[in-house]
Protein backbone atom coordinates (compact mmCIF):
# COMPACT_ATOMS: atom_id res chain seq x y z
CA UNK A 1 0.00 0.00 0.00
CA UNK A 2 0.71 3.76 -0.91
CA UNK A 3 0.76 5.71 2.25
CA UNK A 4 1.27 9.36 2.42
CA UNK A 5 2.70 11.21 5.60
CA UNK A 6 1.84 14.53 6.52
CA UNK A 7 4.48 15.64 8.71
CA UNK A 8 8.22 14.52 9.71
CA UNK A 9 8.00 14.14 13.94
CA UNK A 10 8.08 11.75 16.13
CA UNK A 11 4.81 10.41 15.30
CA UNK A 12 5.19 10.34 11.82
CA UNK A 13 8.67 8.73 12.34
CA UNK A 14 7.60 5.82 14.60
CA UNK A 15 4.75 5.08 12.57
CA UNK A 16 5.80 4.92 9.02
CA UNK A 17 9.02 3.04 9.83
CA UNK A 18 6.96 0.28 11.22
CA UNK A 19 4.66 0.38 7.90
CA UNK A 20 8.02 0.37 6.01
CA UNK A 21 8.97 -2.79 7.30
CA UNK A 22 5.69 -4.62 6.55
CA UNK A 23 6.54 -3.61 2.16
CA UNK A 24 3.93 -0.36 2.18
CA UNK A 25 5.34 2.33 0.29
CA UNK A 26 6.12 6.12 2.21
CA UNK A 27 6.40 9.31 1.03
CA UNK A 28 6.86 11.93 3.69
CA UNK A 29 5.66 15.65 3.26
CA UNK A 30 6.38 18.77 4.95
CA UNK A 31 6.01 22.07 5.28
CA UNK A 32 9.49 22.02 4.59
CA UNK A 33 9.78 19.38 2.37
CA UNK A 34 14.41 19.10 3.25
CA UNK A 35 12.83 17.18 6.67
CA UNK A 36 11.16 14.78 4.80
CA UNK A 37 13.34 13.92 2.55
CA UNK A 38 16.10 13.78 5.59
CA UNK A 39 13.32 11.45 7.97
CA UNK A 40 13.04 9.27 4.50
CA UNK A 41 16.56 8.98 4.71
CA UNK A 42 16.64 7.48 7.76
CA UNK A 43 13.61 4.96 7.16
CA UNK A 44 15.04 3.70 4.30
CA UNK A 45 13.62 1.12 2.29
CA UNK A 46 12.21 2.99 -0.65
CA UNK A 47 10.64 5.88 1.09
CA UNK A 48 10.83 9.26 -0.56
CA UNK A 49 10.32 12.94 0.74
CA UNK A 50 9.23 16.36 -0.59
CA UNK A 51 5.91 18.89 -0.59
CA UNK A 52 3.08 17.90 1.79
CA UNK A 53 0.99 17.68 -1.56
CA UNK A 54 3.44 15.04 -3.28
CA UNK A 55 2.55 12.86 -0.08
CA UNK A 56 -1.16 13.47 -0.03
CA UNK A 57 -1.22 12.59 -4.01
CA UNK A 58 0.81 9.70 -3.61
CA UNK A 59 -0.97 7.53 -0.79
CA UNK A 60 -3.67 5.30 -1.40
CA UNK A 61 -4.39 6.25 2.70
CA UNK A 62 -2.60 9.14 4.16
CA UNK A 63 -1.72 9.69 7.90
CA UNK A 64 -1.97 13.38 9.69
CA UNK A 65 0.75 13.36 11.80
CA UNK A 66 1.43 16.93 13.03
CA UNK A 67 0.88 18.84 16.19
CA UNK A 68 -2.93 20.32 16.24
CA UNK A 69 -2.46 24.23 16.33
CA UNK A 70 -0.72 23.75 12.20
CA UNK A 71 -3.50 20.94 11.41
CA UNK A 72 -5.60 23.66 9.02
CA UNK A 73 -2.24 24.79 7.36
CA UNK A 74 -1.83 21.13 6.50
CA UNK A 75 -4.47 20.67 5.23
CA UNK A 76 -4.75 23.82 2.50
CA UNK A 77 -1.24 22.75 1.75
CA UNK A 78 -1.69 18.92 1.08
CA UNK A 79 -4.12 19.94 -1.70
CA UNK A 80 -7.49 18.74 -2.41
CA UNK A 81 -8.51 15.66 -0.15
CA UNK A 82 -12.62 14.83 -0.83
CA UNK A 83 -12.84 10.93 -0.20
CA UNK A 84 -9.44 10.13 0.72
CA UNK A 85 -8.56 7.59 3.54
CA UNK A 86 -7.19 10.08 6.61
CA UNK A 87 -5.59 8.69 9.91
CA UNK A 88 -6.05 11.50 12.30
CA UNK A 89 -3.66 10.88 14.86
CA UNK A 90 -3.29 14.66 16.59
CA UNK A 91 -4.34 15.76 20.15
CA UNK A 92 -6.41 19.00 21.10
CA UNK A 93 -4.51 19.28 24.22
CA UNK A 94 -1.88 21.09 26.58
CA UNK A 95 -0.67 21.25 29.87
CA UNK A 96 -2.37 21.40 32.67
CA UNK A 97 -4.86 18.66 30.62
CA UNK A 98 -7.96 20.14 32.08
CA UNK A 99 -9.61 21.47 28.97
CA UNK A 100 -9.21 20.20 25.31
CA UNK A 101 -8.54 23.33 22.68
CA UNK A 102 -11.59 21.92 20.93
CA UNK A 103 -13.29 22.39 24.24
CA UNK A 104 -17.08 23.57 23.47
CA UNK A 105 -17.07 22.68 19.76
CA UNK A 106 -16.28 19.48 17.24
CA UNK A 107 -13.56 17.23 18.05
CA UNK A 108 -10.25 17.50 16.17
CA UNK A 109 -11.27 14.50 14.09
CA UNK A 110 -14.32 16.14 12.84
CA UNK A 111 -12.81 19.18 11.94
CA UNK A 112 -10.25 17.72 10.09
CA UNK A 113 -13.24 15.96 8.08
CA UNK A 114 -15.02 19.03 7.99
CA UNK A 115 -12.73 20.62 6.17
CA UNK A 116 -10.87 17.99 4.02
CA UNK A 117 -13.92 16.35 3.07
CA UNK A 118 -11.54 13.22 3.91
CA UNK A 119 -12.92 9.84 4.79
CA UNK A 120 -11.31 10.30 8.38
CA UNK A 121 -10.43 7.64 10.75
CA UNK A 122 -9.40 8.70 14.44
CA UNK A 123 -6.50 6.02 15.89
CA UNK A 124 -3.13 5.58 17.02
CA UNK A 125 -3.76 8.94 19.43
CA UNK A 126 -3.31 7.46 22.61
CA UNK A 127 0.15 6.40 22.88
CA UNK A 128 3.24 7.58 23.23
CA UNK A 129 5.71 7.78 20.12
CA UNK A 130 8.04 5.51 21.56
CA UNK A 131 5.29 2.98 22.21
CA UNK A 132 4.73 2.82 18.24
CA UNK A 133 8.63 2.18 18.08
CA UNK A 134 8.15 -0.99 19.80
CA UNK A 135 8.14 -4.53 17.50
CA UNK A 136 5.19 -5.10 18.58
CA UNK A 137 3.63 -3.23 21.34
CA UNK A 138 2.68 -5.99 24.04
CA UNK A 139 2.32 -5.47 27.24
CA UNK A 140 1.03 -8.21 30.37
CA UNK A 141 1.21 -10.69 27.20
CA UNK A 142 -1.62 -9.25 25.72
CA UNK A 143 -0.77 -7.29 22.11
CA UNK A 144 -1.65 -3.44 22.17
CA UNK A 145 -5.32 -2.50 21.56
CA UNK A 146 -5.96 0.29 19.35
CA UNK A 147 -9.25 2.05 19.33
CA UNK A 148 -10.68 3.43 15.67
CA UNK A 149 -13.30 5.67 15.27
CA UNK A 150 -14.98 6.42 12.42
CA UNK A 151 -17.92 6.35 9.97
CA UNK A 152 -17.11 5.00 6.77
CA UNK A 153 -16.70 0.65 6.95
CA UNK A 154 -14.06 0.87 3.56
CA UNK A 155 -11.61 3.50 5.09
CA UNK A 156 -11.81 1.33 9.00
CA UNK A 157 -11.00 -2.00 6.65
CA UNK A 158 -7.99 -0.13 5.95
CA UNK A 159 -7.20 1.07 9.32
CA UNK A 160 -7.27 -2.05 10.81
CA UNK A 161 -4.90 -3.47 8.58
CA UNK A 162 -2.28 -1.21 9.66
CA UNK A 163 -2.76 -1.33 13.29
CA UNK A 164 -2.67 -5.69 12.30
CA UNK A 165 0.74 -4.84 10.67
CA UNK A 166 2.21 -3.07 14.04
CA UNK A 167 1.28 -5.99 15.79
CA UNK A 168 -1.32 -4.48 17.51
CA UNK A 169 -5.58 -5.72 17.67
CA UNK A 170 -7.88 -3.08 15.93
CA UNK A 171 -11.09 -2.13 18.83
CA UNK A 172 -14.12 -0.64 17.09
CA UNK A 173 -14.65 2.55 18.98
CA UNK A 174 -18.08 3.53 17.15
CA UNK A 175 -18.22 6.41 14.66
CA UNK A 176 -16.21 9.78 14.17
CA UNK A 177 -19.45 11.63 16.62
CA UNK A 178 -16.95 9.03 19.72
CA UNK A 179 -14.12 11.17 18.46
CA UNK A 180 -13.55 13.85 20.87
CA UNK A 181 -14.14 10.98 23.75
CA UNK A 182 -10.90 9.00 22.52
CA UNK A 183 -9.49 12.71 22.40
CA UNK A 184 -10.42 13.54 25.33
CA UNK A 185 -9.56 10.53 27.25
CA UNK A 186 -5.58 11.15 26.13
CA UNK A 187 -5.67 14.26 27.70
CA UNK A 188 -7.13 12.68 30.76
CA UNK A 189 -4.69 9.70 30.67
CA UNK A 190 -1.70 12.20 30.03
CA UNK A 191 -3.02 14.47 33.31
CA UNK A 192 -2.83 11.11 35.34
CA UNK A 193 0.65 10.00 34.07
CA UNK A 194 2.17 13.24 34.73
CA UNK A 195 0.93 13.37 38.10
CA UNK A 196 2.75 10.30 38.61
CA UNK A 197 -0.46 8.35 38.33
CA UNK A 198 -0.32 4.98 36.91
CA UNK A 199 -3.97 5.20 35.04
CA UNK A 200 -3.87 1.14 34.41
CA UNK A 201 -5.11 0.60 37.96
CA UNK A 202 -8.80 2.17 37.37
CA UNK A 203 -9.12 0.07 34.78
CA UNK A 204 -11.64 -3.21 36.17
CA UNK A 205 -10.70 -6.84 34.56
CA UNK A 206 -13.57 -7.47 31.71
CA UNK A 207 -15.42 -9.54 34.03
CA UNK A 208 -16.32 -6.84 36.84
CA UNK A 209 -17.38 -4.30 33.77
CA UNK A 210 -20.14 -5.91 32.98
CA UNK A 211 -21.65 -7.41 29.90
CA UNK A 212 -19.49 -9.69 27.82
CA UNK A 213 -17.49 -7.40 26.03
CA UNK A 214 -15.22 -8.61 22.99
CA UNK A 215 -11.58 -10.13 23.48
CA UNK A 216 -9.24 -7.43 21.88
CA UNK A 217 -6.67 -10.13 21.77
CA UNK A 218 -6.47 -14.46 20.80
Amino acid sequence: MRIGVLGAGNMADALATQWARKGHEIRFGARTPGKATALAERVGRGAAGGTLREAAEFGDVILLAVWYEGVQDVLREAGPLVGRVLIDCTNPMEPPFETLKTDGGPSAARRVADASGARVVKAFNLCHESVWRMTPPVFGGRPLGVPLCGDDEEALAVVRGLVADLGCVPMAGGGLERAGLLEATTAFLVGLWVAGEDPSAMVTPPEYAGGDPRPTSG
